[in-house]
Order: C-alpha cells, then structure tokens, then sequence
C-alpha cells in the first residue's frame, strides 16, 4: 500500500490546522495536487502556494521566537531536523508556549519556552486569512484578479524603483563629459591652468567610477527582476497546462508546445538591458535644454533628428505587428508538423508518407522564411535609420556650431559639448526604435499566452470540494449526454445505469459505440453535457481532481510510458505519494512484470525509453497495469487490459485480477470474449446509448443468437 500523503507531512497538517482556526474548510488533495512535493510532502518554498488554495496568505521570514509578532498567532514554527508546529500563544513570564504538535492531533500542548527555542530552526510562517469577498461584493474589472503576467511584474516593482533612480543618477553623471571639456576648451587651454585640470579630471574620474558602478548594478537589478519573474511564471504557465480541463486542451500538441516555448520572447524582453533605454527616454528632454542653453540653434537639429526617428518608428509599428504575428503563426504550425512526424515517424516510414510531410515542411519554412525575412527587413530599417539620424543630427550640429564660432556666438568647448550631447540625447530615441521590433515580438507571444491562461481549468480559485478519502465504489449515470469538443455527433445519449460495490462489469460494443468515455468521464476528465455521474451518491465534479483520481486504478486503451525507468513510470500511478518497496514488489507481481524484472540485470531500473519503445506492446501494459494497482484503488478502470498479450499471459493475468478485484468494483471494456470471465454482468452499447443489461450469461447468449439489436437513432 502507498502511504497516506497526510502521515509524516507536517507542514501541510499545520496548514491544515490554522486554516480551520479561521474556519476555512479545506481539503488536503486540495492544497497540494499538482505542486512540487518533496518526496510527497509539503516544503516551506511551496507552502505560500497551498496556502493560497485555502484563502490565506503566507509570508516566510527568519525571527528569534520571543521576537515573533502576537498579534499574527497562530504561527507555524519551523523545527529542526525538517519539521513543523503551530505556536498559539507565549508566556515570557511563566517560561511556557501553546503550541499544536500534527502528530498528537489538533489538540493544544503546553511546552517549555526553553525546549521549543532549542529545536527552534530560527525561521517561522506567518499565516493569515484573506478577506473573502460574496455575491453582495459586485467585481469591478480594475480589481476583478490580478494579471497572471504584469502581477509578478508589479512584485519587483522596488527593484524597479532602484533601476530607475539608478538611471536618473546615471544621466545626470552624463553631462559630467560634456561640462569637463567646455570647461577645458574654454578655461584651461587659454589661461594654461594646469592645476585646474587635474582638478576637474579628477572630478570627471570619480564620476565615471560611479557611473560605472550604476551602470552594473542596473544591469544586476534588472536580470534579477527578470529572474525572479521568470521562475514564477514558468511555474504559473506550467500549472495552467497541466491543469487544463481536457475539454478545452489545443488541438495540436505541436502548436500548444509552440504557444508555451513563445514565452522565450517574452523572457528575453522583460530581462533586455535595452529595456532601460526606455527610462532614460525623459532625459532626452534635459539634453536639448543643455543643448539650448549652449547655443539655442544648436537644439534645432536635434528635435528634428528626434522627431524624424519616431515618426518613422510609428509608421513601421504597424507592418511589425502584422508580421509578428504571421510568422508567430506560421512558426506554430510548422512545429507542429515536426512534432506530429516525430511521434509517428515509424508510421511515417511504414506508410512510405515522408515525401507528403517533407512538402508540407518546406512549404511551411518557406513561407515562414519570407516573413521572417520581410519582419528583419523592416526592424532593421528602423535600427539603421536611427543610427543614420543620430550621426547626421551630429554633423549638422558641427556645422552649425562652426558658423556660430565664426560669428563669435560660441565658442569651442561650447561646440565640442554640444556634439557630445546631442550623440547622448539620440541614443535613448535610437534604442526606444530598436525596441520595437523585439516589442511586437513578445507582444504578441504575450497575446497568445493570454488566451491560453483564459483556458478553463480543473481547480478553479475559490472552489470548494467535499473530501471523501474513502469511498465504496457506488457509480450512477443518471440521463448522462455528452459530446467531445468540436464533434457534431453525441458520444453518449441519455445514459442511465447504477453499479452497486464490487460489482464486476464488462462494457461491450462496437468501435465508437462511447465504451472509453464512460470511463473519462468517471474519471472527471471531461464533464457531462447533460446529467450527472456520481460516486457513492456523490456527483463527481464536486471532487478535487486528484482526490477523485485516486479511487480509480485505470489501464488506458492506449498504454503511454514517460522516459525514465520502470520504477518510475509504475510509481507514476501514486502521483505524489511516496511508494514502499513492498507496495511496488506487489504492482509488479500483480501485473505478471516479474519475469521483466528478475531476469534483467537493471531490474526496476530498467530504462523504458521514449513512449516505453524498448518495451514490447504486451510489457507496455503490464507496466499500466502494475501503476494502476500501485494504491490498491477501491474501483479499476479496465479499457482492452490485454489487446497486446498473448494467451498465457492473459489467463495470468485474469488469474491475478481475480485475486486483487475481491471486493473492488471494477468495469472492463473489451472485444475478448476470453475476459467475460472475470465479470458478473453485462453492458452493450450502441451510437452512445444502453442496448443491453443484464447478467453475463443472459446477454453472451442473446448477443449470439442476434437477439440484441442497434440503438434508435
């Protein structure tokens, strides 16, 4: 047997604790299926994260134990070695703490101040309840949720902060070049003050070493912005998709995996150190000031450098959005061909079907490869005029400062300043413009990755789920109609049966009767259009997911094995609950992998590969089998257990489940007359609806001598 996920995890039953202090009923599979357990238990990087399930907020911080705030009691006190306690309340006078030990209970024990501080880790979790809003609280859409993207932006907005101060030193430092050399031209050289110079250049050295020091450290805080953004989205996204309700999953694979790798573009712009240049686009305005105050037609050029680049820069916006977005399209498509060929390139080869893929690959990449180049054609033009700007604003300000030397209106250091900072007032427009195209990139990544975080998911915020740990096994379809997503056609129609505890059941019928949806459907992978399927009077969608997941030992049609070795891929079936040897010996003897295992020199190392290709078909589900009974579930879902075995090891197999399935509800779907054996009753399907119910014998005999007939269409 697999352990129980509660037993030995501490930190999630402190969790559990204060959240029903503030009388939030949770559930335990709730607040931890689908996080990064480790070793299947609750860590304190992770908690803030289960928390938020319960409605509450959590913050880590390090504290002495007499130092922690009263106020935010109860507390979870991280102990040493790696474990945990809810600290209620302190008496510095009497020496004594309350506090609530997972181990012994919810009830409240009364330790010594000294005994805790010493097993005391020195850090703590605050927890408290957010405030939960009803329907007599209308949403109003500013604050209807926080932004799955800008709302961990806006959690490093202090370093942001820092960056942008940083940058208003930085600009400032700028005119410390210019003024050094008006100053030299104009004061030093005449007058040969020598003195003055090394004064003013060891001004100008201690500015540049601060602006050396700024510029690092804007770089520094801007990576590590980016940084820590990009581990909680790449985590956010990750949830999002394997949280995702069946229903609403992409149809291509190739496509979805190209949705998700788009995020790269959106990473590498938010963590782009050109992303500064646009804080110091304000600045430009100071410059010209400068630039004025020198030699007032000297800012002419300038503005009018300034103004050409973002006009031009403006009119490009729209041809790069357009172009953006096609080739994000196209690049979408032509990786899902490759997937899609990958997957099935033994198929691929046995169909002789390569030249047809390899039309619609380059047809594709050329396609993607004019765009590409029409969207580098048009973002570099805007990159090379703003550089041509930028040195033709520049030669026309020396121009003009040579006609107004001559006129006696400036003077050379004014000149040489001037030029200085009008290369200094280009550069932040130059780089705003080269931004763009690397914008409309991640823009419209970002667009696409909105859609997909608008997806429905399984664990909805603010979802509540009855915890049922136990249950007997009692199915109902009630009026259950159902059709996939995209079909015209009902999978199932008006579906009514009832399937008492232990009942064995085989499902017949012909292919594409709706035999396999039954079982997703108990499964809670997709939910009914119409009517209701419930477990032990329950409707299933009133389930957590993974709670309801755990009832069921299922051995899908379609065997699918992950890369990793046998051990991983039978421990698969216990999700995040950890799995003694004895529990793993028994799923491999059950599921007849013994021969596998004890004649090969890995073992239960043994590396499957890729989709479990150096297995054979008949191992494969063997291996599904062995992860469906890795938790003794109360109900096995069977679809064709034994399409790929030969006949021995299929009365092996029967001979095993009818030692395991004593006392278990379980459902077969199969062809084999040969597996009627294991069951006591029999169901036939047609066009997705009930034809025939009865005991198996009754119905095998009607079923050949004709007596069943179609369903009413």
């Amino acid at each position: 047997m697999a352990a129980d996920p509660a037993v030995g995890d501490e930190l999630l039953e402190c969790l559990v604790t204060i959240a029903r202090s503030h009388e939030h009923e949770v559930n335990r599979e709730s607040l931890t299926a689908g996080l990064p357990l480790e070793e299947g238990r609750l860590t304190p990087g992770v908690f803030p994260r289960a928390a938020d399930r319960a409605g509450l907020s959590a913050r880590l911080v390090r504290s002495r134990l007499v130092q922690l705030n009263p106020e935010l009691f109860p507390v979870v006190l991280l102990l040493e070695p790696g474990r945990a306690c809810v600290l209620l309340g302190l008496d510095l006078a009497s020496r004594r703490a309350r506090v609530i030990f997972p181990e012994l209970g919810e009830a409240a024990t009364e330790v010594e101040l000294d005994g805790l501080q010493a097993s005391y880790s020195g850090r703590a979790i605050y927890v408290r309840p957010r405030f939960r809003f009803d329907a007599r609280g209308p949403e109003v859409k500013e604050t209807a949720g926080r932004h799955w993207f800008w709302g961990v932006i806006r959690e490093n907005r202090r370093l942001y902060r820092d960056v942008i101060l940083g940058s208003v030193v930085i600009n400032l430092f700028a005119l410390a070049m210019p003024l050094f050399v008006l100053n030299v031209y104009d004061r030093v050289v005449p007058n040969h003050a020598t003195d003055t110079l090394w004064v003013l250049a060891v001004g100008v050295f201690v500015v540049l070493g601060f602006d050396l020091v700024l510029r690092l450290m804007r770089s520094a805080f801007v990576d590590l912005a980016a940084s820590r953004a990009d581990v909680k989205l790449s985590a956010r996204l990750m949830r999002q998709v394997l949280g995702l309700r069946m229903a609403a999953r992409p149809a291509s694979t190739g496509s979805f995996a190209s949705m998700l790798q788009s995020f790269e573009s959106v990473r590498a712009f938010i963590g782009s150190a050109t992303v500064v240049g646009l804080v110091d686009l304000p600045f430009v305005l100071m410059f010209a000031a400068i630039i004025a105050l020198i030699g007032p037609p000297l800012v002419i050029p300038v503005l009018a450098g300034i103004a050409f680049v973002l006009l031009y820069a403006l009119a490009a916006q729209g041809k790069l959005h357009e172009l953006s977005e096609t080739t994000w399209r196209a690049g979408a498509q032509r990786n899902a061909t490759l997937v899609e060929s990958i997957a099935q390139l033994e198929t691929l080869k046995a169909l002789r079907a390569e030249s047809r893929i390899q039309g619609i690959w380059e047809r594709a990449s050329a396609y993607l490869s004019r765009t590409s180049a029409r969207l580098r054609l048009i973002s570099s033009s805007v990159t090379s005029v703003a550089l041509w700007a930028q040195h033709s604003v520049a030669v026309v300000v020396v121009i003009i400062g040579v006609y107004l030397i001559v006129a006696g209106e400036l003077t050379q250091g004014g000149l040489i300043a001037a030029y200085l900072l009008s290369s200094r007032a280009m550069a932040p427009v130059s780089q705003a413009a080269a931004l763009l195209a690397q914008y409309h990139q991640a823009s419209t990544a970002l667009q696409s990755l909105d859609g997909m975080m608008a997806l429905p998911v399984e664990r909805p915020e603010g979802r509540h789920c009855v915890d049922r740990p136990v249950v007997q096994g009692d199915i109902r379809f009630d009026g259950v109609h159902f059709r996939y997503p995209g079909e015209q056609v009902e999978a199932l129609r008006d579906v009514s049966l009832r399937l008492a505890p232990g009942e064995k059941v085989a499902i017949l019928g012909r292919v594409g009767c709706g035999k396999t949806t039954l079982h997703k459907l108990l499964l809670g992978l997709y939910e009914p259009g119409a009517g209701g399927v419930r477990l032990d009077g329950v409707d299933v969608r009133q389930y957590e997911p993974a709670q309801l997941r755990r009832h069921f030992g299922y051995v899908p049609q379609d065997v699918s094995l992950f890369q990793g070795s046998l051990r991983d891929n039978i421990v698969a079936g216990a999700g995040s609950d950890v799995v003694d040897d004895q529990a793993l010996l028994r799923a491999i003897r059950l599921a007849g992998l013994e021969p596998l295992v004890d004649g090969h020199p890995e073992g239960v190392d043994l590396e499957v590969g890729e989709r479990g290709q150096r297995l054979s078909g008949g191992q494969r589900q063997q291996v599904a089998i062995a992860r469906a009974l890795i938790q003794d579930p109360p109900i096995l879902l069977l679809d064709e257990p034994t399409s790929a075995m030969d006949h021995s090891s299929e009365e092996a197999l029967k001979a095993r489940l009818r030692e395991v399935g004593e006392g278990k509800t379980m459902i077969v779907i199969t062809h084999r007359t040969s597996l009627l054996s294991l069951v006591d009753r029999i169901l036939v399907l047609d066009a997705g609806q009930v034809v025939a119910d009865g005991p198996r014998d009754k119905i095998v005999e009607a079923l050949r001598k004709g007596k069943i007939g179609r369903a009413r269409s």
